[in-house]
């Protein structure tokens, strides 16, 4: 079948010739790697996502392992705090060093051993919770200070890079 009239030979429809000072278009970007959502928190929002879930590990870890749970709740506390430190919005940052340890507190309520003494004895099991568990408690907080302090600082390199692009060259 002969080639039809408009058509290339190649068998392609022929682009029109670009004016000499037209510019040329950009290859697309490759694709970026799939990342995981980045919600954004505010402080109370923050706030309410950490504790409910930490008093839902809580629960759950109270269920499943028995004696053993605090040092379950321990090692699934870290993960709870960096979500929590890189779901928070720029502008609330510095809840998260404060939020952390108060749901950490929230969480450990169903875990902590009354010893049979009414309300007595369920603070002095939040006590001995606290100290016994403060290994995990300091490591979340350290966790949830330092990627609040990377993102702090890498926010204010980014500021202070468009400020010095913005300003006029000193001539």
């Amino acid at each position: 079948m002969p080639p039809q009239a408009g058509r290339a030979a190649g068998g392609g429809v022929p682009r029109p010739a670009r004016p000499a000072g037209a510019p040329q278009r950009r290859p697309a970007p490759p694709p970026t790697a799939r990342r995981l959502p980045g919600p954004r928190l505010t402080g109370l929002g923050a706030g309410l996502f950490c504790g409910l879930l930490m008093l839902a590990l809580g629960l759950l870890s109270e269920a499943l392992f028995g004696t053993a749970s605090q040092t379950v709740y321990g090692v699934l506390f870290l993960p709870v705090c960096v979500l929590t430190a890189l779901w928070l919005r720029e502008g609330d940052l510095l809840t998260a060093p404060i939020v952390v340890p108060i749901a950490f507190a929230v969480g450990l309520v169903p875990i902590a051993d009354e010893g049979g003494g009414g309300t007595s004895g369920g603070l002095m099991g939040m006590v001995t919770g606290l100290a016994t568990q403060a290994g995990w408690l300091y490591g979340g907080t350290l966790v949830a200070g330092v990627i609040v302090i990377v993102r702090r600082v890498r926010r204010v390199r980014m500021i202070n890079r468009r400020i010095a692009r913005s300003r006029p060259a000193r001539g």
